[in-house]
């Protein structure tokens, strides 16, 4: 089992490196990107979960509040996204 110091820094140091990594993704792959991650941030909250059951209650609350804004972040995000490529109704065809 891992202590709860061990957890912090292994969370830093994913944190910095998914900054260096996403910063190196050209802005055409940022939806795809972001939509494959929201599933991978419903990975973490189940992970979260079973962190909680072992006896890390406040890292895995934390863990569970950060990867649930994600998750539906990412989703009204990839939403609005979506929207703009929808055509109004009741607008004229170019025909």
């Amino acid at each position: 089992m891992m202590a709860a110091w061990q957890l912090c820094v292994l969370f830093v140091v994913s944190a910095v490196v998914g900054y260096f990594l996403i910063s190196q993704v050209p802005s055409l792959l940022h939806t795809p990107l972001m939509s494959g991650m929201n599933a991978l941030s419903g990975i973490t909250v189940l992970g979260a979960l079973a962190a909680a059951a072992t006896g890390h209650q406040c890292l895995a609350f934390a863990a569970i509040i950060l990867a649930m804004v994600n998750v539906v972040g990412g989703f009204w995000v990839t939403d609005l996204m979506l929207k703009m490529f929808k055509k109004e109704k009741g607008a004229a065809h170019d025909e």
